[in-house]
């Protein structure tokens, strides 16, 4: 694919704004439960039932309540505030996974421990579109705004390196409840201090006649966005099957501990592939490289089944995850030129929700087959799941050109009024 690179703002400029790390610091801290939650519960529930497939199962229904609410939350954001949202939704997550947490060590039914993780799941704070939302409030039509979209996409994916290490080391070397007991505590913590950020919150979606409704209007109407959801839904199998299945294969060689450090190979190469593709003006157009990109991405993935052995499986799994950093920032680019400014933090907690739907049916479709038939049979899972966005992804990709009277010519690509995009 063809690219140029330019000077462009860095990342000591754009981390030196004022007023940036009252909320970026806080704001790490509450992102963690996305990384660390599924982990948590599938290292604890299948020690607590023995199982893997009932840990798949509360992970899953964890993972479906919170990509039905998390479009919600965001809508509600935009129209409220950011604080009047992530206040209470702080509070009941908390709770919440204190709850399941009590349950499993407790040998509770499995109807009871799927009943405790609606809430678990619906409640998890949506801190990475808020933040966003921010840096958009913070920089408006600043030239540091691509710089904060690459900065934003490093940061999703340095929690996956951390997430999944701390987790599993809590819940190997210190407790199988340890990961959520930390979980619950970095997100109390973290969203409480990231909610007292007033001065930098954005202003709520406001004023009336045809323009507001417009800017209001759901960003699940734009169809370009419903192709999105799907390509981040084969992403979210990605994330979830091989969440299951290294997990299982770890097991399987008597190294549970090595668990942590293949997701977390797979989650740097997420982190470093996005180093680079944010130091890149790409000539290409947005759809073109989300194209190529979700195409290597799902070659990729095919090849983590006949892989077995650990080095093998840590390669494969760097490649992966080099390959899912700049599909998704091209995928949260394109939402800026799909999507109307009052409506984009909806449209990105509807993209983070499809990934944790992704992640959510990988969890217990590979849970299934690693229980079954074991043998790595859980790989199936991501490359059934990417092949199949893909072939959504290339049948609808016209869906993906923004409206001709929204687009502009910035740098080769499509814009309308720039916003920190991801």
């Amino acid at each position: 694919m063809a690219s140029t690179v330019t000077s462009r703002p860095g990342y000591g400029q754009l981390l030196r704004t004022r007023g940036a790390w009252t909320f970026l610091l806080p704001g790490f801290a509450a992102r963690q439960p996305f990384a660390m939650l599924t982990v948590s519960i599938v290292l604890l529930l299948q020690h607590t039932t023995g199982s893997y497939g009932a840990a798949g199962a509360v992970a899953a229904v964890t993972g479906v309540s919170m990509a039905l609410f998390a479009p919600y939350s965001g809508r509600l954001a935009d129209r409220h505030g950011q604080r009047t949202v992530l206040i209470p939704g702080v509070l009941v997550h908390t709770l919440s996974v204190l709850t399941l947490t009590a349950l499993a060590l407790a040998d509770a039914p499995l109807w009871a421990l799927l009943a405790a993780a609606v809430p678990t799941g619906a409640s998890i704070p949506q801190i990475g579109p808020m933040v966003r939302a921010r840096w958009a409030a913070k920089l408006q039509d600043s030239p540091l705004l691509p710089t904060a979209a690459a900065f934003e996409s490093v940061t999703d994916e340095l929690t996956f390196v951390v997430g999944p290490l701390l987790a599993t080391a809590l819940c190997t070397a210190v407790d199988p409840a340890a990961g959520l007991v930390t979980e619950a505590s970095l997100t109390l913590l973290g969203g409480l201090l990231f909610a007292a950020q007033k001065n930098t919150q954005p202003s709520v979606t406001g004023g009336t006649g045809e323009h507001a409704r417009v800017e209001r209007a759901s960003a699940l109407r734009v169809p370009g966005v419903r192709v999105l959801i799907v390509a981040f839904l084969g992403i979210g199998s990605v994330f979830g099957g091989m969440q299951v299945s290294l997990a299982a294969f770890t097991e399987s060689i008597g190294e549970p501990g090595l668990n942590g450090v293949l997701y977390g190979t797979f989650a740097a190469g997420n982190m470093l592939s996005g180093l680079v593709c944010g130091a890149i003006a790409w000539k290409a157009a947005p759809q073109q490289r989300l194209v190529v990109g979700y195409t290597a991405l799902a070659l990729t993935a095919s090849g983590l089944l006949a892989a077995h052995s650990v080095l093998l499986l840590a390669g494969l799994g760097l490649l992966v995850g080099m390959c899912i950093a700049p599909t998704l920032i091209t995928g949260y680019t394109l939402v800026e030129s799909l999507v109307p400014a009052g409506a984009r933090t909806e449209a990105f907690t509807w993209l983070t929700g499809a990934v944790a739907l992704g992640q959510a049916a990988a969890v217990t479709v590979a849970g299934q087959l690693e229980d079954r038939f074991r043998d790595g049979a859980g790989f199936l899972v991501p490359m059934g799941g990417t092949l199949l966005a893909l072939a959504t992804l290339l049948a609808l990709r016209s869906r993906l050109a923004a409206p001709p009277r929204a687009r502009t010519v910035a740098r080769g690509v499509g814009h309308r009024v720039p916003v920190t995009v991801d």
